[in-house]
């Protein structure tokens, strides 16, 4: 026999309840309870989805500030320059020009 159950007496679990059998007030305590257990589940969904949103808005961030980064220290772009003002420089302008 287990420690705090009484002899005679069978556990219940997870019985089904006709709601056609409860009054009105316990209707109205079981829909209560069930927007409790709604609401904290969505405070934790919506905790996760701040955190997740935060983080793959941090990773796309990283990718569009590095890719400025790398952008900006790419030195081939000034060296075509100057070989076109050179290029430029040594013949002379024309109509075309």
């Amino acid at each position: 026999m287990e420690p705090g159950s009484r002899e005679g007496s069978d556990p219940k679990y997870a019985q089904t309840i006709d709601p056609k059998k409860l009054s009105p007030e316990q209707l109205e305590f079981i829909r209560k309870k069930e927007m409790a257990q709604w609401a904290q589940k969505a405070k934790k969904l919506r905790h996760r989805n701040i955190i997740t949103g935060l983080a793959i808005g941090g990773i796309v961030l990283g990718i569009y500030g590095y890719s400025f980064y790398s952008v900006s220290q790419e030195k081939f772009l000034d060296e075509l320059e100057e070989e076109a003002k050179v290029a430029r420089a040594r013949f002379p302008k024309t109509s075309a020009n």
